[in-house]
């Protein structure tokens, strides 16, 4: 018989729909599927972007210059997750978590799909239709566009749902667990480059190869999708249903009342964010295809030894919070991000290839990494139950945006105004140097999520009923 969840009095969902052992774990499998799919495509994106993308849809004599452009796609994407988290944080606070839940995977999952049918700029053997010239990377953008409508409410959706689900003392170690998906999604997407890149990089950029792991999203979608169908909505919600409670307009109430807390949910994911596009897309780009020249799978081996710590880490990290507070515990994981930001660089310009793996594993399995399995409760206990969704949505999205998504464009850019400095191409060494900058860079996020944390209150084992902010509440109680 299964038996309901213990909670405290005071947070627990009406009677008639109380959180049972069997909700509670089929939510956290329908939430991290879900996650699964968004960093699948994520760590898809970022290697394709870093790897292969550039011949395929950007051709060009300057490999830099293609490398930009490959980029300027992968930021495309993350501008779109704003406008994603608005619309559907808004439906996710007025119909429900399960709603959007289910829309956010649809659309992530059928644009990850398409782009495995895209034709490439020139023509390939396998495009049955030739090349399309300017046509590909413009379908490329769109399919890109609506793959960040999808994300930018998916993990906001996972993390509020989970911690909504969970008993008071445990939320930060049970709204890790969906996080244990970005390491599936992770890995899963770096094992099949991994492979592929032994067929030979000119083998998978002329060949259907390279459109296996896009094409593989419609397994992830399938089974994100048949789970969600499974799911209760969300207790808090319930209750703002049965009350009358339910926001209007979320948006409103959001930008009028929370606009200070929104400013620090985007604060404190600037290191998060930016170290993890910083480490999975940029650094890779830099030790393979600029200055560094090594050679061999390094980018997918990187990730594949990253997420296997990291999956040991999101969780630690997430019970951390529930014994010593949640901005304690993150802002320890931003410091170890900031100290580490120049020795990690320094090392990944010395073109050793067993020192990349160890130093990229370290500065996302542990930085990166643990910042997520700290993160998702803390964002949720952040913001008020009435806009909730809308608030950690577009909190999460305005930061992928000035962190995650410009930090490689940014990144390619610092790398080639060195090379254009020292002179020579980045294939002659050119650039090298540029490592100090990229450091300085990583850094300086950093630095920003370490401020913002002195000045968040902390939120741990708050009522997730009241419709004020933990700001706010704060600041009335004292």
């Amino acid at each position: 018989m299964t038996q309901p969840v213990q909670v405290d009095a005071h947070d627990s969902p009406p009677h008639d729909h109380q959180v049972t052992t069997t909700d509670l774990r089929r939510a956290a499998w329908a939430s991290s599927i879900g996650s699964a799919l968004e960093y699948y495509d994520f760590a898809l994106y970022s290697l394709a972007s870093a790897l292969v993308f550039s011949p395929l849809f950007f051709p060009s004599a300057n490999p830099t210059t293609g490398l930009i452009l490959s980029f300027s796609t992968y930021f495309i994407g993350f501008a779109a997750r704003p406008l994603g988290g608005i619309i559907f944080g808004r439906l996710g606070d007025r119909l429900g978590r399960k709603f959007v839940l289910m829309a956010t995977v649809a659309m992530m999952g059928a644009a990850s799909t398409l782009i495995g049918f895209l034709p490439t700029y020139h023509d390939n053997p396998d495009d049955w239709y030739g090349g399309a010239g300017i046509l590909a990377p413009i379908l490329l953008i769109l399919l890109r566009v609506v793959q960040g409508l999808g994300a930018g409410a998916e993990m906001a959706g996972a993390s509020i749902l989970m911690t909504e689900y969970a008993p008071r003392h445990r939320r930060g170690f049970i709204a890790s667990l969906p996080f244990m998906g970005v390491q599936i999604g992770t890995v899963v997407a770096a094992a099949i480059y991994f492979l592929l890149y032994h067929a030979g990089k000119d083998t998978v950029t002329t060949t259907w190869l390279w459109r296996i792991p896009f094409l593989a999203s419609i397994l992830i979608i399938a089974v994100a999708i048949w789970l969600r169908l499974r799911l209760k909505e969300s207790p808090t919600f319930q209750k703002l249903e049965a009350r009358d409670q339910v926001a209007e307009r979320p948006l409103r109430e959001l930008l009028t009342h929370s606009w200070p807390t929104l400013l620090r949910g985007i604060g404190l994911r600037m290191a998060e964010n930016g170290s993890s596009s910083i480490y999975q897309a940029l650094a890779i780009a830099y030790v393979t295809t600029a200055a560094v020249g090594v050679e061999g799978p390094i980018g997918a081996l990187s990730l594949v030894f990253a997420a296997t710590l990291g999956a040991v880490v999101v969780p630690m990290a997430g019970a951390l919070t529930d014994k010593f507070g949640r901005v304690r515990v993150y802002r320890a994981f931003a410091l170890f991000q900031l100290l580490a930001a120049f020795p990690i660089w320094w090392a990944l310009s010395k073109g050793s290839t067993v020192t990349t793996i160890v130093v990229l594993s370290l500065a996302l399995g542990i930085g990166t990494w643990g910042m997520f399995g700290s993160q998702s409760a803390f964002m949720t206990e952040l913001f008020g139950a009435r806009h909730r969704y809308l608030g950690v949505s577009v909190a999460r999205e305005v930061s992928a945006v000035l962190s995650g998504g410009l930090a490689p464009l940014i990144g390619a850019g610092i790398m080639a105004a060195v090379v254009s400095t020292d002179g020579g191409s980045s294939a002659d060494g050119a650039g090298l140097g540029s490592w100090v900058w990229l450091a300085g860079y990583t850094a300086l996020l950093c630095a920003i999520t370490v401020a913002t944390s002195f000045v968040t209150p902390e939120p741990a084992g708050r009522d997730l009923d009241d419709p004020r902010d933990a700001l706010a509440a704060q600041r009335e109680s004292s």
